[in-house]
């Protein structure tokens, strides 16, 4: 891909990222999350694919009672990535509202901690699928469909745990 095609689709999730509507008609956002009750604790996954600000996909998974934070976000990213591959999107902007995920999958921090190194690696692995593909952080408020997913998932499981 050209380096011109490159700019103008960072500028296209720069653009989408700051609300503007002046980007191409056909764009693929993904937005995951994760979420731990407890650090490790009850855990649970989200992922929302969008095309041209329409749902086309979204989907959550309970992970277990002692995962942590980091590697509920993990999953979030690998379960929409997977997705997105499926599909055959060729570019995809992809928003989290986890700092770590998005620096450590754009190569600005290292990954540290053993829980979520293969996790890191599958992610990497799926990240050359895509022609082109850009990870923004967003901040929670921002991603409300994904959160939900994860609440909604470990809100299921309290209760059947309750009803057993």
């Amino acid at each position: 891909m050209s380096m011109l095609m490159k700019t103008n689709f960072a500028t296209v999730a720069a653009l989408l990222h700051a609300k503007k509507k002046i980007y191409p008609n056909n764009y693929y956002l993904l937005r995951f999350d994760g979420c731990s009750k407890g650090n490790p604790g009850m855990a649970a996954a989200g992922a929302v694919l969008y095309k041209n600000d329409i749902e086309i996909w979204a989907t959550s998974k309970f992970l277990g009672y002692d995962k942590t934070n980091n590697y509920a976000e993990y999953m979030g990213l690998i379960m929409g990535l997977t997705k997105a591959v499926e599909l055959n999107i060729q570019e995809l902007i992809v928003e989290g509202d986890s700092m770590l995920v998005i620096k450590q999958m754009n190569g600005e921090n290292k990954v540290k901690s053993t829980n979520i190194i293969e996790l890191y690696k599958i992610a990497m692995e799926l990240k050359p699928k895509f022609s082109n593909i850009v990870f923004s952080h967003i901040y929670r408020e921002c991603n409300i469909r994904a959160d939900e997913l994860c609440n909604v998932e470990i809100q299921r499981i309290i209760e059947m745990d309750e009803n057993m």
